[in-house]
């Protein structure tokens, strides 16, 4: 039978306070099923199972009734975006708060229409029932329910042991569509009369188009238009063939301008530490008996910029319809995307439905929201009909943001007895949040292009109470008396930066957890025992042991093979994350085996957890072993597969990961917990292998053999 509803929870769950309209999160349609529409999006890290299985617990049907809606801003709440790992911590515990609120109302009205009391009912599969085998549904019911009203805190969720799907590894709804070649992807959009657009742009960085010439385009059978502003440029077809075709012609009649300046991609941390700053003190502590330094370790650690490499392309559909616009896209934020838009285009944002449908995964501000603005843009020209556009793998590796590069260093002060006594950290780094709807001017490539073009955005980082940027991670959470963080994001960007998945934090736990491993390396102390010995948390102990058990630290030394360990806790406030890294040194290095302990509170779908960690492990093993975006004086130079490569199939390691499930602790999200902790381990098993410390990513055959001619 029913139970009484736990105590009152004393605020709703930020996402809800934003939106609380209960009928913006669920309706209940005629066919006996659910409507669920959250504001994230589903970008390849099965968050739609989690919150499906979330809402079919609270409500008490079966998880083939809940049918998941795309985001989008004409019905959907706005959640912001889709990033940081926290789409089960908002939306999650949002939509948990909702359905617990709507089951409560439900069960009102049958408890008034049955003649009983309310704690005498039970809901089985969305079945009402009572003594005497009296029932009723949520769908009879919902005729005579207003779900158009506002959450309330009168009621909690259920308890964790009550709760029947979360804690499962339920099998993933999106993947079926995606098995079976069902249109889901934005790639296989087609709308009727549908028309196709290329966007015309410089292979030198910011060059400026001073001349265009028209007459071999307007030849192409099947144009319908050519479209110019100012730098922007491009073409509408019927067909994409006949696109490819116009965007050809129309290069050869393009003049460009010189453009500007890049770094000296072979001493780019001179560059980054020489640029203009805003300097920021992130972090400091003082030790309440100051020791006395008998000597100072000082290294310093590098990544380069990274790009965000989907497989396909960046791809949008625009429609216009007199004076508004329809766009389908796959961006990580609808609500911001659309911001950008109005102001770029200078309609109410009432005017504006952006869409979400389902891209190649990027984790990050890559060009999913650029390439909507240059099909809006081109869409304007084709009298009402869609366009879709679809960027080149050229244009992808070369005008979308990339991950900023960091140059970190870390100074340690140790006593007579070789213990840490001071840490010093300092970073310099562009900022890595450049993302469309958060600034007063839009973050949009088209943007900066046009006649009265938008000035460009400088990239900045986000509050540390939001995570931060390129701090992210950079105050330890090891137990050292003191410590001074300091953070300088530079005020200059000749190469676009913005989010890529971790944002600073990748780079700030190798370079931390690399300085532990070098430090207890000279101690002669065991790495594990050494992290063990500074920290406080049980829980980050805790995933540092499973880790460690599992591999069964430390193995036999062999020769060419090298074993090493790290830790992180992603933004020092979600999930904890232990790797341990086993590495084969010959003409390159090759990462055999991964081993990952991981605590994220409430693992909602466990096996949707190990996806996420055994993704980002890959992804942070494809980073150390190989990623670097190339550029030479004047452009961006790695714009293929073949001078950007990435880990091939072939290379993936052998990945196995421990949950340790805590199912009375709030979940936080898991798709950015391993790369910072796979980084590092990797790094250090490097250094157990050959002898060698690698601190300059990617660890490549030339960059372990200029560290052989230092040592």
């Amino acid at each position: 039978m029913n139970q009484q509803p736990a105590p009152s929870p004393s605020a709703l769950p930020a996402s809800l306070a934003a939106n609380p309209k209960l009928s913006t999160w669920l309706k209940f349609s005629s066919d006996g099923k659910v409507a669920i529409s959250p504001g994230k999006v589903e970008i390849g890290q099965g968050i739609v199972t989690a919150l499906a299985q979330i809402a079919a617990d609270e409500l008490d049907i079966d998880l083939s009734r809940v049918q998941m809606i795309r985001a989008s801003t004409a019905v959907s709440p706005n959640e912001g975006v889709t990033s940081g790992s926290l789409s089960i911590q908002q939306s999650g515990r949002a939509l948990r708060h909702v359905c617990a609120e709507v089951r409560r109302i439900f069960l009102e009205q049958a408890a008034e229409r049955l003649g009983i009391d309310i704690d005498a009912l039970d809901i089985e599969d969305g079945t009402i029932s009572g003594p005497g085998n009296v029932r009723t549904s949520y769908w009879e019911l919902a005729q005579e329910v207003s779900l158009d009203r506002d959450a309330t805190l009168s009621v909690t969720p259920k308890t964790v042991a009550r709760r029947l799907l979360a804690g499962n590894s339920i099998p993933r709804i999106d993947i079926p569509d995606k098995v079976f070649a069902r249109p889901r992807f934005i790639h296989d959009q087609a709308l009727v009369g549908m028309l196709h657009g290329r966007v015309l742009r410089p292979e030198n960085t910011r060059a400026k188009l001073v001349g265009l010439r028209e007459d071999n385009v307007r030849a192409v059978v099947g144009l319908v238009a050519v479209v110019r502003d100012g730098s922007f440029a491009g073409v509408v077809a019927e067909t994409e063939h006949a696109a490819e075709a116009a965007l050809n012609a129309l290069r050869k009649g393009a003049t460009w301008s010189d453009g500007e300046p890049l770094p000296d991609e072979d001493d780019l941390a001179s560059f980054l530490k020489a640029q203009p700053s805003e300097s920021t003190v992130i972090g400091e502590k003082t030790a309440a008996s100051p020791g006395t330094a008998a000597r100072t370790i000082r290294r310093q650690y590098t990544r380069p910029y990274i790009a965000h490499a989907s497989i396909a392309p960046s791809c949008a559909v625009a429609q216009w319809a007199g004076d508004r616009v329809h766009v389908w896209t796959h961006s990580q934020g609808v609500y911001l995307l659309r911001t950008d838009l109005a102001l770029v285009l200078k309609l109410p944002v009432e005017n504006i439905t952006i869409e979400h449908m389902e891209g190649a995964g990027c984790y990050g501000h890559n060009a999913a929201d650029d390439v909507a603005l240059d099909a809006v843009l081109l869409a304007k020209s084709a009298g009402g009909r869609p366009v879709r556009v679809q960027w080149s793998r050229q244009g992808e590796m070369s005008d979308a943001p990339f991950g900023a590069a960091m140059v970190i260093e870390i100074e340690a002060d140790l006593d007579e007895r070789g213990e840490i006594i001071d840490w010093r950290h300092s970073i310099w780094s562009n900022g890595h949040a450049a993302r469309p709807g958060r600034a007063a001017q839009p973050a949009l490539l088209a943007a900066f292009e046009l006649e009265n073009p938008f000035p460009r955005i400088v990239s900045t980082n986000p509050p540390q109470a939001n995570g931060g940027g390129g701090d992210r991670n950079s105050i330890p959470l090891y137990d050292f008396p003191s410590w001074h963080i300091g953070s300088h994001r530079l005020t200059t960007m000749p190469i676009r930066t913005s989010a890529l998945r971790t944002l600073g934090g990748q780079g700030n736990v190798f370079a931390i957890e690399s300085m532990l491993d070098e430090i207890a390396v000279e101690r002669g102390e065991d790495p594990v025992a050494f992290r063990l010995r500074h920290l406080r948390d049980e829980r980050a102990k805790d995933v540092i042991r499973a880790a460690a058990l599992r591999a069964g630290w430390k193995p036999e030394k062999r020769p060419g093979i090298g074993h090493g360990v790290s830790f992180g806790r992603y933004k020092n406030t979600g999930a904890y994350c232990a790797a341990v890294a086993e590495i084969e040194g010959a003409e390159d290095i090759s990462v055999r085996k991964l081993t990952l302990a991981v605590d994220v509170g409430e693992a909602i779908n466990p096996d949707g957890v190990i996806n996420q960690i055994e993704g980002g492990a890959i992804q942070a093993t494809s980073w150390v072993l190989k990623e670097r975006v190339r550029f030479d004086r004047r452009r961006i130079t790695s714009t293929s597969w073949s001078e950007y490569p990435i880990l091939r199939f072939s290379e993936v390691p052998e990945v196995e990961v421990e949950v340790i499930q805590r199912p009375d602790m709030d979940p936080v999200g898991a798709g950015e917990a391993a790369h910072g902790p796979v980084t590092a381990a990797i790094a250090n098993a490097v250094f157990d292998a050959l002898g060698v410390r690698v601190r300059d990513l990617p660890i490549t055959r030339d960059r372990i053999i200029a560290a052989m001619e230092l040592t």
